[in-house]
């Protein structure tokens, strides 16, 4: 079973979603057949590397908005984040670019802690009001994780798995890609959205339901006699 998350680091519903997916496949009994691949996607790819006005400010410019629906949106982000157990805190976000950290990720990819990085970065950005556009950042949180801080440094400053992320955010576009977060799933189904947990078993349930090996009685043929693990049969 694979699936494919396409998502932003700066996305409110990605973080939630991730949370609710996360919560649905630890529940899932066949969870070690499941194959998550991370995609990049960026909301903004205008977004600067420093916020130079406040976040409502922000959101409402370049959401078209007054600063007072913008704040109203942060509460509603918030009280969605605090039903799986998450703290945004919209008085210190900064609302940066994303790329390098998109760059960043697949870097660690390398050594199987994409996905761990990836929820380091949400939190990074949405609870601990950090700049993820900043190399220093960047590279602090990488060597949390255990990886290289100097290999981390040189990958930022060289521009490096930048067409990767490039790659991945045309190939949304061309499967219809309208949102995140967005979910496709054995390249057959696609969920988009921050799904209730509910939503995701039932979706892991039916991928399951379709690749489990299925076998057809031949017409006319009686049971045999059968052993099970805890008896013999006729």
């Amino acid at each position: 079973m694979k699936i494919e998350l396409w998502s932003d680091f700066a996305c409110p519903f990605c973080y939630i979603g991730k949370k609710r997916f996360e919560q649905a496949l630890d529940a899932f009994p066949h969870k070690d057949k499941v194959e998550l691949v991370l995609k990049a996607y960026q909301l903004n790819p205008n977004a600067p590397k420093e916020m130079k006005e406040s976040a409502a400010e922000t959101f409402a410019k370049g959401h078209r908005m007054s600063v007072d629906k913008a704040k109203e949106r942060f509460a509603m982000f918030q009280e969605q984040a605090k039903t799986v157990g998450l703290t945004y805190n919209y008085d210190i976000i900064q609302m940066t670019n994303s790329f390098d950290a998109h760059r960043l990720a697949k870097w660690a990819n390398q050594y199987n802690l994409e996905y761990q990085l990836t929820g380091r970065l949400m939190k990074a950005y949405f609870t601990d009001g950090r700049n993820i556009a900043d190399t220093d950042t960047l590279v602090e949180l990488a060597e949390e994780l255990g990886l290289d801080g100097t290999e981390a440094r040189r990958i930022l400053d060289n521009g490096e798995f930048a067409d990767q992320v490039k790659s991945e955010i045309t190939e949304a576009r061309q499967i219809g890609v309208q949102g995140v977060p967005f979910f496709v799933l054995n390249r057959k189904y696609g969920v988009s959205g921050a799904q209730p947990v509910e939503y995701f078993t039932a979706v892991l349930e039916k991928l399951w339901d379709e690749e489990k090996p299925q076998f057809e009685s031949i017409d006319g043929a009686d049971k045999g006699a059968t052993c099970t693990d805890d008896t013999c049969e006729i």
